[in-house]
């Protein structure tokens, strides 16, 4: 895949597809009072010869949104694993979603774009399962965080773009996502063949960020010049900043917790239901 510019982003559209036949899902007894039941490592795709697996999260019973989170986590495109989420998962997971988090290939096992063909399987794998679930298909929301807050903008802008699809599996199931979530993510810089996370086309769905103020990995300027072009864009949009928090402020509890249900409120005051 070649750079892409903030204009040439702008200007790609994507086009519906199809959803198939349900795939096959681990086995799993549902939640019960206020336990969160988790499906550990299951395969969602292929990454070359790579299996790729996710964790499910399924909500108490009796809480459940009928809705999704796919979670991606950060790690500067080079490390970093879906084991570093549980923590953060656990607050959308208590506000009643399935929170699903995935594993995607890191550059040193392929080159760009092979991420964000990761995430779009992801994508198609949730909608084709989503009986299984116990969601509706229209109602996943992307989660991403750092480096997987750009996947998770890159995913938000390429919908259903047979450009930025892959083949990971799941095929024809659609990778539209009804909202993105994005923590203090790298909007611009490294893989250098993607420089530009402000992934925005025609379609782009409704859009939230949360960054701390005194964040020097990824700096603050990140997310407010993004917010800019959203708002100039006229895309539903929220920016939360936490003053004196650095990068990843969202691993304290309380923290993980707000940001999860600004996030829920976003969502159900900007999307379908």
């Amino acid at each position: 895949m070649t750079g892409f510019t903030r204009r040439q982003f702008l200007e790609t559209a994507g086009g519906a597809a199809a959803v198939p036949a349900l795939d096959a899902m681990a086995a799993q007894a549902p939640a019960t009072g206020s336990t969160v039941a988790i499906e550990k490592d299951v395969v969602f795709g292929k990454g070359g010869a790579m299996d790729l697996r996710c964790d499910v999260h399924r909500p108490p019973a009796g809480t459940s949104k009928r809705a999704a989170t796919i979670h991606i986590h950060g790690g500067g495109f080079t490390g970093g694993s879906k084991e570093t989420l549980i923590e953060r998962v656990r607050p959308f997971t208590a506000t009643g979603y399935v929170a699903i988090a995935a594993q995607y290939r890191l550059l040193g096992q392929a080159p760009w774009p092979a991420m964000l063909d990761d995430v779009k399987a992801a994508i198609r794998w949730t909608r084709a399962n989503a009986v299984r679930l116990g969601i509706d298909p229209a109602r996943i929301f992307i989660v991403g965080y750092s480096a997987g807050g750009h996947l998770a903008l890159a995913a938000n802008g390429t919908q259903n773009n047979p450009k930025f699809e892959g083949s990971g599996g799941s095929a024809g199931a659609g990778t539209q996502v009804a909202a993105c979530v994005a923590f203090y993510p790298v909007a611009d810089g490294p893989p250098a063949s993607a420089a530009t996370a402000t992934y925005m086309t025609p379609n782009v769905s409704p859009t939230i960020l949360f960054h701390g103020v005194a964040d020097t990995t990824v700096p603050i300027e990140s997310s407010q010049g993004l917010f800019q072009l959203l708002r100039d864009k006229k895309v539903p949009s929220e920016f939360h900043s936490f003053a004196g928090q650095p990068h990843i402020f969202d691993r304290e509890p309380a923290f993980a917790t707000a940001c999860a249900q600004l996030a829920d409120l976003f969502i159900e005051r900007n999307t379908k239901a």
